[in-house]
């Protein structure tokens, strides 16, 4: 039997799936999360084979949570379901380990194979998110990465550099390489942008 959780925010999607692979013979759903947060506590308390996991949920996203899941070694597989075939997305979810990237509207078979096929150590891609995220390189390093995702949670330069055990001056570096390369003014703007096309 393959034990999932799912983690979805939207209720009633997340509930019409959990009431469709729970039809499937070989798959019991073991829990549900509508955030973030919720999703890395059921996968502690429940240790799932699989988390099916929305990409953009309230307090962590399901990449977040994937990297999360990464750094501490957790045995469970991450498969990411979106709408989105946004630039960055698909290439983080990558680096963070995950197992699957399906489109959201796929037919409930499809996803109910997506995840045997998981199980046996297959990747499993639907290939219209790969060809999205394939329009537009990420121009910033993992360290640029890094800074603007601690900006994005409003740490000032000194705090980034606390944090990264960097120097002010080398954050301050960082940051007007990273303003350049983005074309853009501010820090705000760089975190913007970086958002919208999955980069952070």
């Amino acid at each position: 039997m393959i034990r999932i959780v799912i983690a979805e925010d939207q209720r009633l999607l997340r509930g019409a799936m959990s009431s469709l692979l729970s039809l499937e013979d070989d798959i019991e759903v073991a829990g549900e999360a509508g955030d973030g947060e919720e999703a890395l506590e059921r996968i502690e308390t429940l240790k799932p084979d699989v988390c099916l996991m929305d990409i953009e949920m309230p307090k962590l996203s399901g990449l977040d949570v994937a990297e999360r899941l990464r750094a501490e070694g957790a045995a469970c597989k991450v498969v990411i379901l979106t709408t989105f075939a946004r630039p960055g997305y698909f290439e983080r979810g990558v680096e963070a380990g995950i197992r699957g990237y399906l489109l959201k509207d796929e037919p409930v078979e499809k996803l109910a194979e997506s995840i045997r096929r998981v199980m046996q150590g297959h990747r499993e891609v639907s290939p219209e998110l790969v060809f999205g995220s394939l329009r537009e390189e990420n121009p910033l390093t993992q360290r640029e990465r890094d800074i603007l995702r601690l900006a994005a949670e409003g740490s000032s330069a000194g705090e980034i550099a606390a944090a990264l055990h960097l120097s002010y001056g080398t954050v301050r570096n960082y940051i007007s390489e990273t303003l350049s390369k983005l074309q853009v003014k501010s820090r705000i703007e760089a975190v913007r942008l970086a958002e919208e096309k999955g980069w952070i």
